[in-house]
């Protein structure tokens, strides 16, 4: 894998100072990657201009506007997150790969110019998706196994929608029916997702590929009145322990902790996170616009990142990029670089039974006592979950604050 990078590295170099020979057409695209021999993820994107561009999934766009060439290459960096797109560029075609460098993983990556269509149809659809669905991905494999709840819209061979899992969800779904079988797919600059599947009128069984790193089969059986656990009920206090306690560096490299003056007599929402998380993202828009419009309430939060960076400068580096493009102005800490195997994070947090899910929320009242942990977050690809959790989130902090 290193050794592709530093190909496409070299393939690709960059320099500010030579004025570019060719540029990024400006209409459609639609772009593939590579997840399997066999398997290619497709996403569209608009260029609206040499230099900015907007990708699209399902009723989700992603502005883009860092966009910078060298001679025949394009490097096009994906907002919030580390990863990037690398190619040439060859008039209607684009060849090279996405990269993530603290991962080393290359995901090669073609797009042309001109095509709209997200998946080819070849079939007339004979399946209808539309509806809640019972799933289980990896099913008897020990450690593996998780629940699932898919939930799918289907017009004619137009398929869109989200899974939810117990520690999130899958984001914006877009995809078709052809013939009998479900293609769903989501690119988001973090995560490369795609979704195969045979369909008959009561059962899914099909295969998960994120990136080209990783697969694993899913099955699923329709059932309108399924629901997932509670998520307030999944992470909890160790017994003995009645509140978090903690001592990180912010970006400026000044420790925080929750004995701090700023949280003295406040309710304290605290988030575990990363900069690399999707869910994440969605989560914080959530919380800084709630803080931002909140401000002059006896409210603060706090952020305990766990990068998989390798080192603590590109670890920063990141936060602060997240910081900037949301306009975060609550402190986020470094509780951990170098991985974010979700083991070693609980070990920086041993009160609490496990961590299970990036992002988790641990609310604490007045008196530094922690009332309730919610496991993962239903972003806007929810729908109704996701105002759903709003609503409740406020309420719960409005009783905190009126105690």
């Amino acid at each position: 894998m290193r050794k592709i990078l530093g190909i496409l590295l070299i393939i690709v170099s960059f320099s500010c100072k030579k004025a570019p020979e060719y540029v990024l057409k400006t209409g459609d695209w639609r772009a593939e990657l590579q997840v399997s021999e066999q398997e290619t993820l497709p996403f569209n994107f608009e260029v609206t201009s040499p230099n900015s561009l907007k990708i699209f999934n399902a009723s989700e766009v992603i502005f883009v506007d860092e966009v910078f060439y060298s001679n025949d290459s394009v490097r096009i960096n994906m907002p919030a997150f580390e990863g990037y797109i690398s190619a040439k560029i060859n008039d209607n075609t684009l060849q090279g790969g996405f990269i993530k460098e603290s991962l080393d993983r290359v995901v090669p990556f073609t797009a042309t110019f001109g095509v709209t269509q997200r998946f080819d149809v070849k079939d007339e659809a004979t399946a209808n998706v539309a509806g809640r669905w019972e799933m289980v991905f990896s099913k008897d494999v020990v450690d593996d196994e998780y629940i699932a709840l898919g939930i799918f819209e289907q017009e004619g061979s137009k398929v869109t929608g989200t899974i939810r899992t117990t520690t999130g969800d899958y984001r914006y779904l877009d995809g078709v029916m052809d013939g009998n079988t479900m293609k769903l797919s989501a690119f988001d600059g973090a995560h490369a997702f795609l979704f195969t599947a045979k369909v008959s009128d009561s059962s899914l069984v099909g295969t998960f590929y994120s990136g080209n790193h990783f697969n694993e089969p899913f099955e699923a059986l329709r059932n309108e009145n399924y629901e997932l656990p509670d998520a307030n009920t999944l992470t909890f206090l160790k017994e003995g322990y009645d509140t978090l306690e903690f001592s990180f560096p912010n970006t400026s490299g000044e420790l925080i902790s929750l004995s701090d003056i700023r949280f003295k007599n406040k309710v304290v929402i605290v988030q575990i996170m990363g900069s690399w998380c999707p869910n994440c993202l969605d989560e914080s828009k959530f919380y800084s616009e709630y803080y931002n419009n909140n401000k002059d309430k006896n409210v603060e939060f706090i952020a305990l990142a766990f990068e998989y960076a390798k080192t603590k400068e590109k670890a920063f580096k990141s936060l602060e990029r997240l910081k900037d493009e949301i306009g975060i102005t609550y402190p986020i800490v470094l509780a951990q670089y170098g991985t974010s195997d979700k083991a070693k994070a609980q070990e920086k947090l041993p009160m609490l039974n496990h961590i299970l899910s990036y992002p988790t929320t641990i609310y604490i009242d007045k008196k530094g006592k922690a009332r309730k942990i919610h496991t993962g977050f239903n972003g806007p690809a929810t729908g109704d979950k996701y105002v759903e959790f709003k609503n409740e989130f406020e309420t719960f902090v409005n009783l905190l604050l009126s105690e």
